[in-house]
């Protein structure tokens, strides 16, 4: 199966070349991985700590271990290396790394002469990237690696009957630190038992938010004291239903924060013309009578989070597509949140959905229905907003449990 792997390796590189030249994220992808090696020349003969994520959501479970161990193994050197563009775009000038670029595709040669050019300490992926190559690569070396908010499913590779060459490929793996007992029992079932269950590292992360100052003035300005929806981290599919929201149900005395995942000028200026209250974006609040207006569209990133903190709603995008981004960020500031109806992959979800802190939608007369009823019943509001709460301050610890096991290693 090994041979098979690095030959869809191989014609997956052939055919990335290919379609980078149709497609923007794809170039981004290609062109990106040019510059890794000679990135990674700038630790050479370091003692060097890495850090693995796929995209920016596995960055965020990765932070706050980051921020631990910048704080107490200052002799050391970070490198955090993205899958996807997404990520690394956003988080390529991260001050707490010393390092930041894309991980080469997985052929026996990058995975070679990667780890051979890093040669790291320690090497810790985070939730549910496993490369083949890359981890035979680091168990050959004998490089102490973990795996950090760990999700395992009965349908993935490591469970099927032909899937040996990965659950081998998982033998490089000192200790996994899971997110519940489901993966716990898996990786059992594949006679792993180095596991602990010690839950998700954002929600340490996300707490951390309220000791901070959440406050902006010039959203203060623009919410007047009304009663505000914020949606977050929205794509097409959730702005088609919020707008026909705002502009068939929506009162004066309500406002809307609307934060895309896509912030491209012609975008967001596309968003606007669709939306028929009075509407201003981020980049022309300048000398703007702000409180005057309904809708305030946010084309800019790195504001979302101090957003939530006015929000008395939280929209979170992505759940229409199976793309749902970060619910425990508006979660941790105490409001109900509501999403879409694919949610399954996210166990946050899941949970919130379950206990009754975070709303599904799956179509407008959902979404209207909700939102209403949220409006109307502000008791409703702070009993969904509470349960948020206490699901946050509930899963709190899981930074600690693995920097506990860290600082033996290091």
């Amino acid at each position: 199966m090994m041979f098979i792997y690095n030959i869809l390796i191989f014609l997956t590189s052939l055919g990335l070349k290919i379609a980078k030249f149709f497609n923007k994220k794809l170039k981004l992808f290609v062109d990106g991985r040019k510059d890794t090696f000679t990135k990674i020349s700038e630790l050479k003969n370091q003692d060097v700590i890495w850090f693995h994520v796929a995209s920016l959501g596995e960055f965020e479970q990765a932070r706050p271990i980051i921020e631990e161990v910048k704080k107490k193994y200052k002799n050391y050197k970070i490198l955090i290396t993205f899958f996807s563009p997404s990520g690394y775009e956003v988080r390529k000038n991260y001050i707490l790394a010393d390092v930041v670029c894309y991980l080469p595709l997985d052929s026996k040669y990058n995975a070679r002469r990667f780890v051979k050019e890093v040669n790291p300490k320690l090497v810790v992926f985070i939730k549910y990237e496993f490369w083949p190559n890359l981890l035979n690569e680091l168990h050959k070396k004998e490089i102490t690696t973990i795996l950090v908010s760990g999700i395992l499913r009965q349908n993935q590779l490591f469970f099927a009957w032909y899937g040996g060459f990965m659950r081998k490929a998982l033998q490089v793996f000192d200790y996994f630190f899971v997110q519940d007992i489901a993966s716990q029992k898996l990786l059992k079932t594949i006679n792993y038992t180095n596991v602990s269950v010690a839950g998700d590292t954002r929600f340490d992360r996300v707490s951390k938010i309220l000791e901070q100052n959440n406050s902006l003035e010039f959203i203060n300005q623009f919410k007047d004291n009304k009663y505000t929806i914020v949606a977050g981290s929205t794509w097409a599919s959730d702005e088609e239903l919020l707008i026909h929201y705002i502009n068939t149900k929506s009162s004066e005395n309500e406002k809307f924060i609307i934060a895309p995942h896509n912030i491209k000028s012609e975008k967001i200026l596309d968003l606007k013309k669709l939306i028929h209250k009075k509407t201003v974006l981020y980049s022309e609040k300048e000398g703007k009578n702000l409180e005057s207006y309904q809708v305030f569209i946010v084309d800019t990133i790195g504001i979302l989070t101090k957003i939530y903190a006015t929000a008395d709603i939280a929209y979170v995008g992505g759940g229409l597509k199976t793309g749902l981004h970060n619910i425990l960020e508006p979660a941790t500031f105490g409001i109900p949140v509501v999403i879409g109806n694919k949610y399954d992959k996210f166990k946050e979800a899941v949970d919130l959905v379950r206990i009754g802190g975070c709303i599904s939608i799956k179509n407008q007369e959902e979404l209207v229905k909700t939102l209403d009823q949220l409006k109307e019943d502000k008791s409703l509001r702070n009993l969904t907003g509470i349960i948020n709460k206490k699901y946050i301050q509930d899963n709190l610890g899981a930074t600690q449990l693995i920097m506990n096991y860290l600082n033996k290693k290091l």
